[in-house]
């Protein structure tokens, strides 16, 4: 495809827009990345916070690729992005079984961008004939930057795939699919494969770091330190995500991770429909962590299951939460580890005390404060202030 730069001033320009892109960078990333990721078979991506992270990041090298390039050259054709986020992210979509139609995101973000270069085109010039070029421009560039990167992706798309089709963890990661998507693939051929018994009890557990600077040592450190002593199923699920099938429920409490990995474990259940239940319960527990944002590193389904349901629509749940709490939830930690003691110990103010490794007259100074605060008395509002706060634990 032929390309013909445009005149001097037009260049001049597009320089002046691509340096204000490039200054309302994070504008265009919050929203780019919320149509893409609501965009047509995203659905699996936007759910998963290792997946979506790729892709916001995918996104923003694809912009600073191409305003960048235009800063530099105005008006040359930009070459397609390849950097090591877009790869990365690719692998990962290959390695979760997610097919070329996850590529519709470029469109979605083609759009949003001509969109956005509109608009700063109109704050450049009044002038019809440079208005005409600018915009010309912005469909020719954005256009064969997208067409060129997507082609690129294909081609990494095919060659990953050809990768992963050999290998003891794809043979793993292709019967462990198998198993949870209900195949009746036999439980003994089954076993074999995957050198793990599948007839006993479960707990399932979820590795990840949505954050760049934990690398794959991380993750598998995370992992040996769950497992203990165990010999668990360990999946590769992608390059920050790993999936491990354990004999029992560890022992969290003497776990230690990197900063920015974290682990979501399902429940021990029994058996192959056990095997599936609790690595569903454990995507459940981890994409509630993201979700909400949450600052806890390690969280059982246990724990997330009643926030779970109640944070579906997150605006209804902070609006139940100041209505339920008033100024108790911005109330210092001693009052609110008070309540939460007290409502743990079904009320019993001796031994919430214990339990806070405290004297029981100290509970009681701080139960009264917390119901001077609460908009209704604690003891004619136990419930709701219960759930209330099992809600403020888990949210920044």
């Amino acid at each position: 495809m032929s390309w013909t730069l445009p005149p001097a001033p037009i260049r001049a320009l597009i320089r002046t827009g691509a340096e204000i892109a490039l200054a309302e960078l994070d504008d265009w990333l919050a929203e780019l990345g919320e149509a893409a990721l609501r965009g047509p078979n995203m659905a699996a991506v936007a759910v998963d916070p290792v997946l979506a992270a790729s892709a916001r990041r995918t996104i923003r090298s694809n912009v600073v690729q191409w305003a960048s390039a235009n800063v530099r050259d105005p008006g040359a054709r930009v070459p397609a992005d390849v950097a090591d986020d877009p790869v990365r992210a690719v692998r990962d979509l290959v390695r979760r079984g997610l097919t070329e139609s996850s590529l519709d995101a470029y469109r979605v973000g083609q759009a949003v961008v001509l969109r956005r270069w509109s608009t700063i085109a109109f704050s450049l010039t009044s002038d019809p004939g440079e208005l005409r070029e600018l915009l010309d421009f912005a469909h020719r560039s954005i256009g064969a930057f997208i067409d060129d990167t997507v082609e690129a992706v294909f081609a990494q798309v095919h060659r990953e795939r050809a990768n992963l089709t050999s290998g003891t963890q794809a043979e793993r990661r292709e019967v462990v699919t198998l198993l949870l998507d209900g195949s009746r693939l036999p439980r003994r051929r089954a076993e074999a494969r995957l050198g793990y018994r599948l007839s006993g009890e479960h707990v399932a557990a979820i590795v990840w770091s949505d954050d760049r600077t934990s690398g794959p040592d991380d993750l598998d450190r995370a992992a040996e330190a769950l497992a203990g002593e165990s010999r668990p199923l360990t999946v590769v699920a992608d390059s920050a995500t790993r999936w491990l099938w354990l004999p029992a429920m560890p022992d969290t409490s003497r776990v230690t991770v990197a900063p920015s990995v974290r682990i979501a474990l399902g429940t021990p259940a029994s058996g192959l429909d056990g095997f599936r239940r609790s690595h569903w319960e454990a995507l459940t527990t981890q994409r509630m962590l993201a979700r909400l944002s949450a600052s806890r590193q390690i969280a059982t389904h246990d724990e997330i299951e009643l926030v779970s349901l109640v944070t579906r629509e997150p605006e209804r749940a902070e609006r139940f939460v100041k209505r339920t709490l008033g100024d108790l939830e911005h109330a210092p930690a001693d009052v609110l580890d008070a309540v939460r003691a007290y409502l743990a110990e079904e009320c019993n103010a001796s031994r919430a005390a214990a339990r806070l490794f405290t004297h029981r007259n100290t509970v009681v100074r701080r139960l009264a404060r917390a119901d001077e605060l609460l908009p209704i008395p604690l003891a004619d509002n136990v419930l709701r202030v219960g759930v209330a706060l099992e809600i403020t634990r888990w949210t920044p």
